[in-house]
């Protein structure tokens, strides 16, 4: 679903580039990632922060809040660790953490084979479509992203709905680094569509107020997880374990339910 960086819908050519370096530049470790956090005593957490409901700050106090945040304290509290945020594009997120930047990326990024050559990943902790967002006002059906050939689609820089939309001939795609500027454009009438994850775009149609509801969904079922450098089986399998708690206890359901309105965290 982040991709997926209001902005899943955060996110995969410049993202693929910086796979395509970072998978012959890994750093070598001697020690495992959950040593080095322990020591440490906080888990260093990259995100988008511009990606309502996943990662924002709070227009009233400034704090990063949203979806991701919430699970990532859920998981830094299992492991013992004080979750330290650290902001960033999302275009250049990926990257960050090949050079070791930060410990983990909680940010809705979406799990496929390129980046599985050059990251791990925990087990998923969200399930979610590509959906199409169009203005209130539109009278056109498009059933799938086919039916926008000759239109232009505005898509997450670096997203994997970038990667989907640049996919289909005919279509004309416009990336941003942001998500709000997407739909600002979209509402402006300066795309004819935006793609991003439907659990975002459920939150849209509550919350803002812009002229745009939710269109079709277009493609397959894709899976959130935490992304951290490779040969950290320990670290791995630590945050496999966190994970599993809190789905077991609740906690995990009840941040999806707090955010979505739906249990998002298992398989459809």
């Amino acid at each position: 679903m982040q991709t997926g960086s209001p902005n899943k819908f955060r996110r995969t050519v410049l993202a693929g580039a910086a796979i395509a370096c970072v998978a012959f530049s890994l750093p070598v470790r001697a020690a495992d990632l959950l040593d080095a956090a322990k020591t440490r005593g906080s888990l260093r957490i990259a995100l988008e922060g511009t990606y309502p409901p996943f990662n924002f700050r709070d227009p009233k106090t400034g704090q990063l809040t949203g979806y991701d945040v919430d699970v990532a304290r859920l998981v830094a509290g299992k492991l013992g660790l004080t979750p330290e945020f650290v902001t960033t594009e999302w275009a250049a997120i990926l990257a960050g953490l090949g050079a070791g930047k930060y410990d983990v990326i909680i940010s809705q990024v979406n799990v496929t084979p390129r980046r599985e050559q050059a990251f791990d990943f925990s087990t998923p902790y969200t399930y979610s479509t590509p959906q199409l967002i169009v203005r209130r006002n539109e009278r056109l059906e498009y059933k799938k992203l086919g039916d926008l050939k000759g239109r232009k689609v505005g898509v997450g820089q670096g997203s994997v709905f970038e990667q989907q939309a640049k996919a289909v001939p005919g279509v004309e795609v416009k990336s941003y680094p942001a998500a709000p500027e997407n739909l600002q454009d979209l509402a402006f009438g300066r795309i004819d569509a935006a793609l991003n994850d439907s659990l975002m775009v459920g939150y849209l149609l509550k919350s803002s107020q812009l002229p745009i509801r939710a269109g079709a969904r277009v493609g397959a079922v894709e899976r959130t997880a935490v992304a951290f450098r490779k040969g950290n089986p320990r670290f791995r399998a630590a945050v496999d374990k966190a994970l599993e708690s809190v789905r077991a206890d609740g906690s995990l359901k009840a941040a999806s339910m707090k955010w979505f309105g739906i249990d998002a965290t298992r398989a459809p």
